[in-house]
C-alpha cells in the first residue's frame, strides 16, 4: 500500500467520526495525531518519522495542504493505559485537505530508493504499540 493511502487510511476513520466543517469549508481542520510506541524503540520511532515521514509532511506545508506542523513529547510519563510518546499537531487547510493523494512523483522525488523508504516506513509502524488520530476544535470559553 502506498504510504500517502496508508495515512489516509488512518485518518479517514477519525475524520469521519468528528463534525468536520461543511464540504468545501475554508476552515482550517486541525488533527492530533498520536503514537505509543512500544517499550525501548521511542528514540528509534522518532528517526523514522523525521528520516521518513515529516519530509512528507513538509512538503504539504510548502504545497499549502498544511498550514503548521507542531511535535510533543510527554516530559514525564503517565499510567501505561494513557500512555503517548509523541503527538504530531497538524492543522490542515480545510476538512479535505488530508484526503488529498499525495503526489506519487513528489513522494519519488522526496525518496529515490523507494525500496527503503516503505521498508523503513513498515517498520516505523511495526514498532507502534497504538496509533490514533484525533480531530479537535477550539472551544471558545467566552462565549456563553
Amino acid at each position: 500500500m502506498k504510504h500517502w493511502a496508508v495515512l489516509a487510511a488512518l485518518i479517514a476513520p477519525a475524520a469521519a467520526a468528528a463534525q468536520a466543517p461543511p464540504a468545501g469549508s475554508t476552515e482550517p481542520f486541525v488533527v492530533e495525531y498520536y503514537y505509543k510506541v512500544r517499550w525501548g524503540y521511542a528514540d528509534e520511532f522518532i528517526r523514522l518519522f523525521k528520516k521518513n515521514h515529516y519530509p512528507v509532511l513538509k512538503r504539504q506545508m510548502e504545497l499549502g495542504h498544511i498550514q503548521t506542523i507542531t511535535a510533543e513529547a510527554p516530559r514525564f510519563h503517565g499510567t501505561e493505559d494513557g500512555r503517548w510518546d509523541y503527538r504530531v499537531t497538524l492543522v490542515w487547510k480545510n476538512a479535505a485537505a488530508p484526503h488529498e493523494p499525495f503526489p506519487e512523483a513528489e513522494l519519488k522525488r522526496l525518496f529515490p530508493d523507494q525500496e527503503t523508504f516503505r521498508r523503513e516506513e513498515q517498520h516505523r509502524f511495526e514498532i507502534l504499540a497504538a496509533h490514533w488520530d484525533l480531530p479537535v476544535v477550539t472551544v471558545d470559553l467566552t462565549r456563553p
